[in-house]
């Protein structure tokens, strides 16, 4: 066990809606579908219509809130979206929602879009996991949905998860929501996560946090890492 872990409870007194406290050898830091079909030109994300440079523009930040978790001893996890070459995981309302270029399992310039094993299925390179980290392939939004996500937190004793990653509204905030559900205290990385849609992050951060954290609360990268080795 890393020897920063363990060293009691910290304190983010900026985060919002109120100070969120944590203690590192109990929390796990949770990146969320930073992959290549959905950040980069040519994937799944710009198929959709959408401008993959917001998105590519907070890997920066999130690069930043992974080295502060590693050393910090803070678990990371990442998450793929993804479906079996099959297709057996993949019902047919999702994939043939919409009106895209190119749909799930069709092949595309990085191989089969959001297959497990082709390139555009991984994370891109600037955030790829170091050997020990664990990497959950979901075929959902939140990563709780059929996945050993929940049972693996539990054997690690976790009750706080500090998350990141893409969509704001979607993968992140659904996630978010099934860990609420779950009894895990929850914060947002505000500049380390986003959307194809502004306004759709600024509410998704606004409802995270209303009500006196219903779901959960939110800071920034700075103020986490800070935090981490106070």
């Amino acid at each position: 066990m890393n020897e920063m872990r363990g060293l009691g409870m910290r304190q983010i007194a900026a985060a919002r809606p109120f100070a969120f406290g944590f203690d590192p050898a109990t929390t796990a830091l949770i990146v969320i579908d930073m992959q290549r079909d959905f950040v980069e030109p040519g994937g799944f994300g710009a198929s959709l219509g959408n401008d993959v440079t917001r998105l590519r523009a907070i890997i920066p930040a999130v690069a930043a809130l992974i080295a502060g978790a590693r050393a910090a001893g803070v678990p990371v996890i990442h998450t793929r979206e993804c479906h079996r070459p099959d297709l057996s995981d993949l019902p047919p309302a999702k994939r043939d929602r919409g009106a895209p270029e190119l749909r799930i399992g069709d092949a595309g310039p990085m191989g089969r879009i959001l297959i497990a094993g082709e390139p555009g299925a991984d994370i891109v390179p600037e955030l790829y996991p170091v050997a020990g980290e664990l990497v959950i392939d979901k075929p959902g939004k939140g990563a709780f949905y059929a996945t050993g996500l929940s049972a693996h937190l539990v054997r690690m004793g976790t009750r706080s998860l500090i998350l990141a990653g893409v969509t704001t509204e979607v993968c992140v905030q659904t996630t978010m929501r099934e860990a609420n559900d779950r009894g895990f205290d929850c914060l947002l990385a505000e500049d380390a996560t986003d959307s194809y849609f502004p306004a759709f992050k600024t509410a998704t951060l606004e409802m995270i946090r209303a009500q006196g954290a219903i779901v959960g609360w939110t800071a920034t990268v700075a103020e986490i890492v800070e935090a981490f080795h106070a």
